[in-house]
């Protein structure tokens, strides 16, 4: 999976209508503007600490980071721009778009002299899973083969007990449990720049509330559901987030977390109705497909229930609006 992803994203942009996909900034402008005001009101409520960084995972064609860092700016606050991306198609749209951002390859470059205010949409799916399966013998590991011109999954060795959370441990044989190593490493690793540096971290993806059985590797070519074991490097290959382990993940570093709560709940809880109305008002002609856009972000049967929203801030700053 790991792989596969980093070419695929290495080598196109996946978005909009000529893409595989489409995320919520693509949709409306109101996503990205409303992050960034939740994030713009924690550093005036923090007191407006000097030298504070926007930092984005995964920033897809910078369309988020424009739009959090315009509704930043009204807040008083325009802060340097730090993105973790490694696709060179997308980072030369990330230039074309933003101002005078700076590239990073992982976590581990980002600065540390200052307050992080960090946002990660859709970048946790597309990170690797481990899938576990449970047999008469104990848990054994899926690994991948190729057999007769195909990709197939196949049980691997006997795994330990501790890779699986405890809950789901005593699992009757044929359950497939999802875990993401690479993610709770970078959930903890971020948790601990926040509780020594301040700041927090904004993570809006979809998958599900707590630990839970089931196999979610899915793949997504041209806007619909393909087959994850073809073609490998060609389709966009996700499975869902695991709130509960990033949360966990976090907590180890001591840091507050939030949520994870439904991204409609949370769009509404940060007034995405007035400010509907708003954009609407300023552009009559445009009223029908703001109101589609808001629906499409936060209704139950679109993105506003699937797609969730956790929050990790530091101690010493103060809680966020939206939970």
């Amino acid at each position: 999976m790991a792989e596969a992803n980093a070419h695929y994203y290495a080598t196109r942009d996946p978005l909009g209508a000529a893409g595989d996909f489409i995320t919520a900034p693509e949709i409306s402008q109101m996503f990205g503007e409303l992050a960034g005001l939740l994030l713009a009101d924690l550093w005036v409520r923090a007191g407006r600490p000097g030298k504070a960084y926007y930092v984005e995972l995964g920033p897809g064609r910078g369309t988020l980071a424009r739009d959090a860092l315009k509704a930043m700016k009204a807040a008083g606050l325009t802060p340097p721009i730090e993105l973790v991306e490694t696709s060179p198609v997308l980072r030369a749209a990330q230039a074309a778009l933003l101002p005078a951002p700076r590239w990073h390859d992982d976590c581990t470059s980002l600065p540390d002299d200052g307050p992080l205010l960090i946002v990660a949409n859709e970048f946790f799916d597309a990170l690797p899973v481990r899938q576990l399966i449970a047999t008469d013998e104990g848990w054994r590991e899926r690994m991948v083969a190729y057999e007769e011109g195909r990709f197939v999954p196949v049980a691997g060795p006997l795994a330990s007990a501790a890779a699986i959370p405890s809950a789901l441990r005593d699992s009757p044989p044929g359950t497939i449990v999802e875990t993401s190593p690479a993610s709770a490493a970078i959930a903890e690793a971020l948790a601990g720049r926040i509780a020594v540096q301040g700041g927090a971290a904004l993570i809006i993806d979809y998958g599900h509330q707590s630990s839970s059985p089931g196999e979610t590797l899915q793949a997504v070519h041209t806007h619909g559901y393909a087959d994850p074991w073809l073609e490998p490097g060609e389709r966009d290959l996700t499975a869902h987030v695991d709130f509960q382990a990033l949360a966990q993940a976090a907590r180890s570093r001591h840091v507050k977390s939030f949520g994870p709560v439904g991204q409609g709940d949370w769009l509404r809880a940060l007034g995405i109705e007035l400010r509907a109305a708003t954009l609407a008002a300023a552009a009559p002609e445009r009223a029908q497909e703001i109101a589609q856009a808001r629906l499409r972000l936060t209704a139950p049967d679109r993105m506003g229930s699937l797609f969730k929203v956790l929050a990790l801030v530091a101690r010493s700053w103060p809680d966020p609006e939206g939970f």
